[in-house]
């Protein structure tokens, strides 16, 4: 089975180990504010595990950096659109 097959475990990061970032300068995911995220998301973009960083990312609230290739506007965007479609799904 695929990694991005599995159900998602917030707590399991065996992930991490197949990441395109490993071993680079996590300064690059972590730019000043206004600061270019290109170079980061062109590491993101042929990652395996792109998936699953950005599910971890939003599973755990994390609010800086590039996550799964998305910035945290980005990242907060999902959270929005994940929200309403719970509420819409419960009403």
């Amino acid at each position: 089975m695929a990694m991005s097959e599995r159900p998602f475990d917030p707590l399991d990061r065996s992930w991490q180990d197949y990441a395109n970032c490993l071993g680079v300068d996590p300064d690059l995911f972590f730019p000043e504010r206004g600061a270019s995220t290109r170079e980061a998301k062109e590491v993101c973009r042929g990652c395996v595990v792109r998936d699953e960083c950005l599910e971890f990312a939003l599973a755990n609230g994390e609010k800086f950096g590039i996550w799964g290739g998305m910035s945290e506007r980005e990242r907060r965007r999902i959270r929005r659109q994940r929200a309403v479609q719970r509420r819409s799904r419960t009403a």
